[in-house]
């Protein structure tokens, strides 16, 4: 019994000091009751409330009040977005006033020749930093802001390596002219004209080296670029050097690319039996069952013949940091694709080099930018996509012959036509060498110079240059099937070489006074410059035969090199051609008590494309602005709205890219070989119009900018007109009056109106947990309200490609087309259409527009990012409502009667089931608003999941890790093969559904 009491004596022991040292930190614990406000006394409602070194917090209510349990020497962490983090130390009651943070609230937004705080914009101007751009496999730099912005269109290119985008802001200003944006560089405004060998003008960017897109939406914002800027502005601007320490970033993506959908056609079985239906008891039977049974158990899947996955890799480089007085950042990047079709391939070499040092106690700023692109092009011809689709599925691939590199071809069938026939899709990828090389550098040095003793003055001078040269060949195999069908060089074959320059040389000059007037509670912010730009384009093509030993005697428009060893054409010539443009331009922002703002900005534009008469444009615009929010009667409001300001603006841009010299009669070599004089090629007039001038655009622009909960959920409202005089429209020319019967005038007008609505908000914030979502929406209508110098009711409009047209009170590119008859039950008769015009006849007249385009009304972009500790999830989604493709596959092959009576078959698409035609179809068939659908969608572009770590081995090294899909989904009542194609939907190049895993890393 001792030793038993003993035994719980020593237990008690053990355990007392435990039990002290947990009541002594129980007695440390206390209630903490705390109060989070802003400066204005208004409760902050949401803020983060952590106990410093541990993950234990809260977050305050409505009221910004919390209560948190800590120790006597605990320190409390209070943050929210829009304010700078707090410190305090734990007592029983606490109060916290966050500062706002005046970085964050004062963004300053880059905008033509400058920048302004974000406050102070008057004009429609949206800036998308790197953080805030999308994520994945990003090839071409608009990939990274597709669906981002309100008003901003990005269509993506095929499923090609390095394909470009169309990108459309605020819709297009013009029928004949560019509706392309103009693009600016670092200060550069570039050509939008992408060289012969370069899939896209942007594609030589790297787009790891962006640090801010601006988009310049309205005529206020656009104007100081006044003859260039109808379609709006993007500006981009690149990373730069840092002050701190040396710091170098990695990364590294490895992608795989999936052609996950296929054009819808019939496998060899049912291609058999459907021919079986279709020709069963007819003249034709015998020669169809010859030709489907030379193969009997043949089946060929030929679209997976041509396609493959496509592997890429993009590996990034970048080391930023200062060296005594230079702050520097240089970046190397490659990326390598094999692309999806074979022998697609793409490969990019780049280099960046950045220094931004200052002198004189800061007063002399210099930006130095370099850029270096080399890209390497394996083109395939995307005509295979086309061919494979509706190749014989009843055919080999090879054949034992050894015809044609033993690819198999319907010469391999007695009595085909093989001149008219397709070729063998591999053989349209292997028996041709196409390739494309462009080394592109683009550079300035911005030299900005803070006046000694009249610091508000600034002197900039920026000077810079973008120089591209390509070059490239194009060429069949000899003894291919396409060499075969060379009239020249029979068998042998033939291609061209292309070596073509661009550049561009720029100069601009302006001065720049600020001042704060405190006085009169004003801020003044003035400049006024000069611009010279030149642009220098230079292209020289040559047709060549493959090597021969000129055996093949005299060939009219050739002659026989000895020393290459091939046939060259005659009128091959080196082509230059130039244009100038000079500016003067001024812009004034005037502040006055912080919150009524007014730009104003000129622009006088002096361009040679024009004649003397014509050559200088004005360029005027204005725009008012009022932060409603920081008025004293909206103090009691702060809590709730805490932004509300309201702009207003005006302005008119203009449009130059028309092509040069239109005005003057120019000349041109013949291409027709028989024209030439004692050997010589003759000379050819062409057309002109002396008074040819600029596009003008009046732009209109009201909106409404909002914040709530300090604009934690914040966003715009947007109302816009577009009217564009003197376009740019082909009319006819009077007889004798010119050397061509149609000519390019000013004789049309077009008007586009539009909405545009965004929101941003931190939908969720707590301690481990936040959800950030944006949302935008753009509703446009463009209408041309005039087409011909005077009205003519008569008038039929121009046509603007296949089976579209441009006609008064309707959209653009309005497809123009014979309507259907349809059976009781709602099935359409094969060639039976209205005759409209009542004559009795189906005619070309009977025509009509069908008041749908392929212009989307609406468009909109949804982005959503959660983020959980360490990792984050986030997603893209955009849908366009309103827009019309012709399906164009469906129309030319909807009927089983495919038989052309030339020896080969085609093979059907699977609209056949669904028309039930079974006749010839006639041309009105192929033009019939049957085939015309609605291609809205919903498509989800990316979903990336991430983690992030802030140490790896050391302290130093911190990143992140990804995994991303993009091309995720698409929901469409469209039956082709992508509603995102072209207005008339052919074989489309597949855009492909990609796979990512990357990696980032910073030390």
């Amino acid at each position: 019994m001792k030793q038993v009491n003993f035994r719980i004596f020593q237990v008690i022991l053990l355990i007392l000091p435990g039990l002290f040292f947990a009541l002594s930190s129980y007695a440390q614990q206390m209630a903490v009751k705390g109060h989070v406000k802003d400066t204005t006394g208004e409760p902050v409602i949401g803020a983060n409330v952590i106990i410093k070194g541990t993950t234990t917090g809260t977050i305050t209510d409505f009221d910004g009040n919390f209560t948190l349990n800590a120790t006597k020497d605990a320190i409390l962490s209070i943050s929210f977005v829009g304010y700078k983090p707090a410190e305090v130390k734990a007592a029983p009651s606490v109060t916290v006033t966050l500062q706002d943070d005046s970085q964050l609230l004062n963004d300053v937004v880059v905008i033509g020749y400058g920048s302004v705080k974000k406050s102070d914009l008057s004009g429609s101007v949206v800036a998308i930093k790197a953080e805030d751009m999308n994520r994945g496999a990003v090839t071409s730099p608009q990939e990274l802001i597709q669906g981002k912005v309100p008003g901003l269109f990005v269509a993506p290119g095929d499923g090609s390596p390095g394909a470009g985008s169309t990108i459309r802001i605020r819709g297009g200003a013009s029928l004949n002219a560019s509706n392309d944006p103009l693009i600016v560089i670092d200060g550069i405004p570039t050509s939008n004209d992408a060289a012969p060998g370069t899939p896209n003008a942007l594609a030589t960017i790297n787009p790891n080296d962006i640090e801010t897109f601006t988009v310049l939406k309205d005529a206020s914002a656009t104007a100081i670029y006044g003859s260039r800027a109808s379609n709006g502005v993007i500006i981009i601007t690149t990373k730069k050097g840092s002050q701190g320490k040396v710091k170098i970033t990695y990364s590294g993506s490895f992608t795989a690319k999936d052609v996950y959908q296929r054009v819808p056609t019939l496998n060899a079985d049912q291609f058999r039996e459907v021919l079986k239906n279709q020709y069963s008891g007819t003249t034709q039977e015998d020669a169809i069952s010859q030709i489907v049974n030379k193969y009997p158990h043949q089946s060929t899947d030929w679209q997976d013949a041509i396609y493959q996955t496509g592997l890429s890799t993009d590996q990034n480089i970048a080391i930023s940091g200062k060296t005594g007085i230079l702050p520097y950042r240089v970046s190397l990047g490659y990326n390598n694709e094999r692309g999806t079709l074979k022998t697609s391939s793409y490969e990019r070499y780049t280099a960046a080099i950045n220094l931004n040092p200052k002198f004189f106690k800061e007063h002399l700023s210099v930006d130095i930018n370099v850029k270096g692109t080399i890209n390497n092009n394996r083109f395939a011809d995307s005509g295979a996509v086309g061919a494979a689709a509706f190749f014989d599925p009843t055919k080999p691939i090879y054949t034992d012959s050894g015809n044609y590199h033993g690819y198999w071809n319907w010469s391999e069938v007695p009595g085909a036509v093989q001149s008219v026939a397709t070729f063998n899709p591999l053989s349209l990828l292997y028996d041709r060498d196409n390739q494309g090389k462009t080394n592109r550098s683009l550079g300035n040095i911005q030299l900005d110079y803070k006046i000694h003793g009249l610091e508000d003055l600034h002197m900039n001078l920026n000077i810079g240059y973008d120089v591209a040269k390509t070059t490239g060949h194009n060429f069949v195999a000899p003894g291919s099937i396409q060499s075969a069908q060379d009239t020249n060089f029979k068998n042998l074959g033939s291609g061209n070489t292309w070596n073509n320059l661009r550049r561009n040389h720029l100069l601009d000059f302006y001065l720049n006074y600020t001042k704060d007037i405190k006085s009169i509670k004003s801020h003044i912010d003035v400049m006024a410059g000069y611009s010279w730009q030149h642009f220098y384009y230079a292209n020289h093509d040559i047709t060549y035969s493959n090597p021969t030993d000129g055996s093949e005697g005299d060939k009219e428009g050739y002659t026989y090199d000895k020393e290459i060893g091939k046939y060259v054409r005659d009128s091959h010539y080196r082509i230059p051609y130039e244009n100038y443009l000079v500016s003067f331009f001024g812009r004034l922002n005037y502040n006055f008590m912080g919150r009524y703002l007014l730009t104003a900005t000129l622009r006088r534009d002096g361009s040679s494309r024009f004649s003397k008469n014509n050559r200088w444009g004005l360029f005027p615009s204005a725009a008012l602005a009022w932060t409603v929010s920081d008025e004293a009667f909206m103090a009691g409001t702060k809590n709730v709205l805490s932004k509300l300001k309201l702009r207003l603006g005006y302005g008119v841009t203009g449009q130059q890219e028309i092509g040069d010299y239109q005005y003057l009669t120019t000349y041109s070599f013949s291409t027709n070989p028989n024209t030439t004089y004692l050997g010589t090629t003759l000379l050819k007039p062409n057309g002109y119009s002396p008074d040819l001038k600029w596009e003008q655009t009046a732009t209109y622009n009201f909106a409404i900018d909002y914040g709530f909960l300090n604009n934690r959920i914040n966003g715009s409202i947007e109302y816009y007109q577009k009217h564009t005089k003197d376009l740019l429209n082909t009319v006819s020319a009077p007889a004798g009056t010119n050397f061509t019967n149609q000519i390019t005038a000013n004789v049309g007008e077009m008007k586009n109106e539009g909405v545009e609505f965004n929101i941003n908000a931190m939908a969720i914030q707590s301690k481990d947990f936040t959800w950030n979502v944006g949302y935008n929406i753009t509703w446009n209508d463009s209408k041309i309200t005039k087409l011909t110098a005077t009205y003519n009711p008569e008038y039929q409009g121009i046509d603007a490609g296949t089976n579209q047209k441009h006609q008064i009170n309707e959209q653009p590119n309005t497809f123009y087309l014979f309507q259907q008859v349809y059976d009781k039950d709602g099935k359409a008769i094969q060639n039976a259409f209205v005759d409209r015009d009542g004559n009795g006849k189906i005619t070309e007249a009977d025509r009509y527009l069908t008041g749908k385009s392929p212009m989307a009304k609406v468009f909109m972009g949804l982005s959503s990012e959660f983020t959980y500790r360490n990792w984050d999830l986030g997603f893209n989604l955009r849908a366009n409502l309103g827009n019309y493709v012709f399906n164009s596959l469906a129309s030319g092959n909807s009927t089983t009667y495919n038989y052309s009576g030339k020896g080969f078959l085609v093979n059907y698409y699977e609209a056949i089931y669904k028309t039930g035609f079974t006749q010839i179809n006639s041309t009105e068939q192929g033009a019939s608003d049957y085939f015309l659908e609605n291609a809205s969608f919903l498509k989800m572009d990316n979903i990336t999941l991430g983690y992030s770590f802030k140490k790896l081995f050391t302290n130093r090294l911190s990143g992140r890790i990804s995994a991303s899909v993009q091309n995720v989904f698409t929901i469409t009542k469209y039956s082709g093969l992508d509603p995102e194609t072209s207005a008339v939907d052919g074989s489309m190049w597949p855009r492909p559904r990609t796979f990512t895993l990357g990696i980032n890393l910073n030390f």
